[in-house]
């Protein structure tokens, strides 16, 4: 179960750089969590063709994931994130500090930055 759940994020990332029918395939098999013959059904293909498209798509996605890391980062990017929303409520809690505030919209800022794709 854990390999389908980071499939469906890694396929986020990496999507653009399959090939249509790869996308569709991978996103039907792990976002979807279709069986190969409904797959293959949608598709109008066989089932050894979605096997293949799949496994051809999970290959050009661990390549890329292997050498940019990407999914790390997003994943720590985001642990950035609830790290500076737990600032924001401690910093409530005990002080109430605008500078400290101000600090942690500005982490978070950057992080939806990231998140959406820029910079």
């Amino acid at each position: 179960m854990e390999k389908n759940l980071v499939y469906t994020e890694l396929l986020d990332i990496y999507k653009g750089l399959l090939t249509e029918k790869q996308a569709e395939a991978m996103e039907y098999y792990y976002d979807s969590d279709y069986s190969l013959s409904e797959i293959s059904e949608l598709m109008d293909i066989s089932r050894q063709g979605v096997r293949d498209f799949i496994k051809r798509g999970e290959g050009i996605i661990d390549e890329m994931e292997s050498k940019l890391r990407l999914l790390e980062v997003f994943r720590s990017v985001n642990e950035i994130g609830s790290l500076a929303d737990e600032l924001k409520k401690t910093n409530k809690r005990l002080s109430n500090s605008k500078d400290i505030n101000s600090l942690a919209d500005m982490i978070l800022n950057k992080v939806e930055t990231i998140g959406n794709g820029a910079e």
